[in-house]
Parts: structure tokens; sequence; C-alpha cells
């Protein structure tokens, strides 16, 4: 034990020992800091932000401590100083690139903790989350990109190729352009949909006849969930390029159509009155709008269209279904003889064929 302390300097022991106390003091106020920011009801900053930040906070503590001379002379390794600088030079690019995609996801969560995307009217609420989750995942690929671009570049090899292919990719560079240019339009395209917004996360959307809601949004692709439970995988572009329809752009409240094709003799006004009863015995109507109007005329029947309103596009379907159904029980109960004329007129012709016969 005494010839370890003989062959150690007392200043490298020192300086590492310092070190080492500096570190542990910076760890344990950084903790408390966030810790305590994380309790304050006035701040934002969610309680579990520490545990993303600690194992990455350690590990850059790791890569000052290897940088260190004292750390070699105490193991007595001062010849191998060129590998210590070198793996202290990627731990710390790896550990700053963690910090700083914990710090992204902190943020986040901190916004997004404030809008409730479950309530039922969750306009806003869904536009934030839209906006930080594609933007978030932008920022991820490009820290990572970056990272990945730092550490290589510390080597001296790969800086002198990399210096060399650049000096020389004037058509490679054209060529490369060329080639991801679908590539480089579909993210491109991603960026748009977070900042213009033309979906949003639970949008309700018509994409190539199919009805869904977008379940997923990437920088690539878009997943819309079909009401049949299948999944519509739509590239980003898509949503910039081609016309679809969104029903719940700006609010999630829909107006329903029903058509009613009858025949002349039937009272309008008394499908009036049968509709409003039927609204007011049903939770499904959110008590706006209900209007019964005739909307155009044939030779042999009558189209009459109602409208109703409800609160999302789900419910508006089960309301227009229920309003169908009772709507037509309702002519077949009191005015049978409703049915459209060229239905009765071949009703009529096949008795009386039977009849001569």
């Amino acid at each position: 034990m005494g010839s370890f302390y003989d062959n150690v300097s007392k200043e490298s022991l020192i300086y590492l020992g310092v070190a080492l106390l500096v570190l542990i003091i910076l760890y344990w106020s950084t903790s408390v800091v966030l810790k305590r920011l994380g309790k304050n009801p006035k701040y934002l900053l969610p309680k579990s932000s520490f545990k993303r930040l600690a194992f990455p906070l350690v590990l850059i503590f790791i890569s000052v401590l290897l940088r260190m001379k004292a750390l070699r002379d105490l193991l007595n390794l001062e010849d191998a100083e060129f590998w210590f600088k070198k793996a202290s030079t990627i731990l710390f690019i790896f550990a700053m690139a963690w910090v700083m995609i914990a710090l992204l996801k902190i943020i986040k969560k901190a916004v997004i903790q404030n809008y409730d995307i479950g309530e039922a009217d969750n306009l806003k609420a869904r536009k934030v989350y839209t906006q930080f989750t594609i933007l978030e995942r932008i920022f991820i690929f490009i820290i990572i990109l970056l990272g990945v671009g730092f550490i290589l570049m510390s080597f001296e090899e790969i800086r002198e190729v990399g210096i060399s292919i650049f000096a020389s990719a004037g058509v490679a560079g054209i060529i490369i352009g060329f080639s991801a240019q679908q590539f480089i339009g579909t993210i491109l395209a991603g960026i748009q949909i977070a900042i213009a917004q033309p979906i949003k996360l639970d949008d309700v959307v018509i994409v190539e006849g199919e009805w869904g809601r977008i379940e997923e949004i990437t920088l690539t692709y878009v997943v819309v969930s079909i009401w049949d439970k299948r999944r519509l995988i739509v590239p980003t572009p898509y949503f910039i390029n081609q016309p679809f329809q969104n029903w719940t752009k700006t609010s999630s409240d829909l107006l329903g159509t029903i058509f009613l094709y009858v025949d002349y003799n039937v009272p309008f006004d008394k499908i009036r009155e049968a509709q409003t009863e039927i609204l007011n015995n049903t939770d499904l109507w959110d008590g706006k709008v209900n209007v019964v109007q005739v909307t155009d005329t044939k030779p042999n029947y009558v189209e009459i269209r109602t409208l109703v309103s409800s609160k999302d596009s789900p419910t508006g379907w089960d309301l227009r279904v229920h309003v169908r159904e009772k709507l037509i029980e309702f002519l077949q109960e009191n005015y049978p003889e409703s049915i459209a004329r060229t239905t009765r007129l071949t009703v009529e012709r096949k008795d009386h064929d039977q009849t001569d016969s």
C-alpha cells in the first residue's frame, strides 16, 4: 500500500480529489434544483425531470474525469493519453446529445401536460400535441445526426477523408441531390404539417374515400385509423399536395344530413314535429340544429332533407342513423301511403295483372 502512494504524485491525488468533489457538488446541486422545481407548482417542470437527466449528467462528469491528467497518473497510464482523450470526447458528445434529447422531452411534457386531449372540445390540445410531437422528432433526428457527425469528425483520418470528399463532391452531390429529392420533399412536408397543421392528431378525415381518424403523424408518413379497425398509411406529402376532407379542422361539431323520398301527400309539418320529438328524446343531439327542408321535387316523389347537429362526427353518425330509422317508423305507422309513387305504381300494376289473369 505504501508503494502505491510512493508511485503516485501527491498533486495528482489532490487534483483528482478536488475534481471529484466539485463534480459531486454539481451533481447534487443540479438534482436538488430540478427536484424542487418539479415540486413547486409555480414551475412547469415535471417531477420526473431529474430521472431523465441523471444518467447522461453522470456520463458528462465521467468524460471530464477521463480527460484529467491526474487520473492517468493515478492509474499509471500516461502513455494512453490519446485514448483517454478520445474516449472522453466521444463520451462527452454522446452524453450531451442525450441531455439535449432528454431536455426536449421534458419541455414537451411540461407544455402538453396543461392540455387534455381526452376532453370533448380538444381542438387546441390537439394542435399543441401535434406540433410538439412532430417538432420533437425533427429535433431528435437533427441532434442524432449532428452527434454522429461530431463523433466521426473527431477522428483525424475520417476528417481528412470527409474534407477530400467534400472537395470533390460536385457531380456526386448533384446526383445524390436528385436521388434524395423525394426523401427531402417528404421530410419538408412533415415539417410543413407541423407548422401549417392541415391535419392534427385525432382529426376526422376522409382520405382516398376512407373515413377515419389521424392516429399518428411522423416525418415521412401518417397513420389513419379507419372506422373498421384498418390502418391507412399515407405519405406526408399527400396532405400537402392532394385535396382531402378534414371534418374537425376548426371544430369538432358537425351537421348531419338525412334524405327521405316520399309522396306529395305527406304533411311536412308533421315530419318536422316528429323529428323534433325524436331529437328531444335522445342524448345524441347537441340541441343546436333541427331543420326539415324540401330540397327537390320529381314527378313521382318529393326529396326531403333534414339537418341535425352533434358534438362530433361519431356521435353525428349515430344520430343520423337513429333519426332516419325513427322517421321511417313514423311514416310507416302514420302515413303508409307515403311510399314513393314509382313503387306504388309498380305494386298496383302487379296486382292489376294478377286480377286479370
